[in-house]
Parts: C-alpha cells; sequence; structure tokens
C-alpha cells in the first residue's frame, strides 16, 4: 500500500470511496433516500486536489496497484475556540478494506503532516452515533472533549457531532 498526496486525476476514485463509506457507515444515522441519492460525480466536483496552500484542506490516499483504498483530509483547524490545532476533516476508507489496517495508516500520516505544519494538536467531529468511528478514534488516543455541535449544511439535514481531540 503507497500513502501519497492527492492528485487530480484521482478525484473520481477518492469520490466513489467517499461516497460508498457514507452509504454503508451512516446507514441508520442519515436517511437512506438521503443516502442513495448521493453520487461521486457530485462529490468529485468538489474536491481541489491542485491547491498546495497550507491553509486549504490537503487529502491523503492511500493505493493499492492504483486503486484508491481511502483517504484523509486535514487542514489548520475551523473552530474559533481553538485556532492553534490542525484539523482532520475527513477519514474514509472502502468498506470492503475496512480492517485491514488502512485507516490506522492514513490517520498516522494524517498527524505526521499537520505535526509537520507545525500544530501540536488537532480536532475532528464525528458523527453522533457512529460507534465504529469513535471506537477507533478512541484506539488511536482522540478523547472526547465535551463540545458537540448540530450542522445543517447536508442538504437540510440536520446531524449531531461531537469534537474529539489529541495532541500530536
Amino acid at each position: 500500500m503507497q500513502l501519497r498526496l492527492a492528485q487530480p486525476d484521482d478525484a473520481m476514485a477518492v469520490a466513489r470511496v467517499h461516497v460508498r463509506s457514507w452509504q454503508v457507515a451512516y446507514r441508520t444515522l442519515l436517511p437512506d433516500d438521503y443516502l442513495s441519492q448521493l453520487r461521486p460525480e457530485d462529490r468529485a466536483k468538489s474536491y481541489d486536489f491542485t491547491n498546495l496552500d497550507p491553509l486549504k484542506p490537503r487529502t491523503i490516499v492511500a493505493a493499492e496497484e492504483g486503486v484508491i483504498l481511502g483517504f484523509a483530509t486535514t487542514m489548520p483547524s475551523r473552530d474559533a475556540d481553538l485556532p492553534d490545532h490542525g484539523e482532520l476533516c475527513a477519514l474514509y476508507v472502502d468498506p470492503d478494506k475496512w480492517g485491514q489496517g488502512i485507516g490506522a495508516a492514513l490517520i498516522a500520516a494524517a498527524r505526521a503532516h499537520l505535526l509537520a505544519l507545525g500544530h501540536r494538536k488537532a480536532l475532528l467531529w464525528v458523527l453522533v452515533g457512529n460507534a465504529r468511528a469513535e471506537r477507533f478514534y478512541r484506539i488511536d488516543r482522540w478523547v472526547a472533549d465535551g463540545c458537540r455541535r448540530t450542522d445543517s449544511g447536508w442538504k437540510g439535514i440536520e446531524v449531531n457531532e461531537v469534537r474529539y481531540q489529541r495532541g500530536l
């Protein structure tokens, strides 16, 4: 398995992993009709893998024989109360590859990238009820800090999230 920065040609493959992961991981957490209408073609349009600005999101992909197995996206914190933190914005692995160490490799690479940018701490947000993700992050020494938010940016669907933090 190779870990590398995402390239523009990776957008559709990353989008396939993204959509498929949501459709499996969030099946009982988000409405079925919402998950069913997700399309990689739509998701791929939102990525910008050309921007090298350290203040913008950066995506690392895990690939094997040219196939994208998962990805992690990081950037400086968007949370006003934690301006010095880095943020893990996304971490998704193709559901057929869950439990094979890909997520662990990606999160280690994401932490290393944030540390290289000068961050000493990081945060992430997890959908409330996503027990698999919460377990994964706790194993990686992330701790829920008690901060919660409700986000309605997902096509009008309100979701509740809990914030986790850890040192890098």
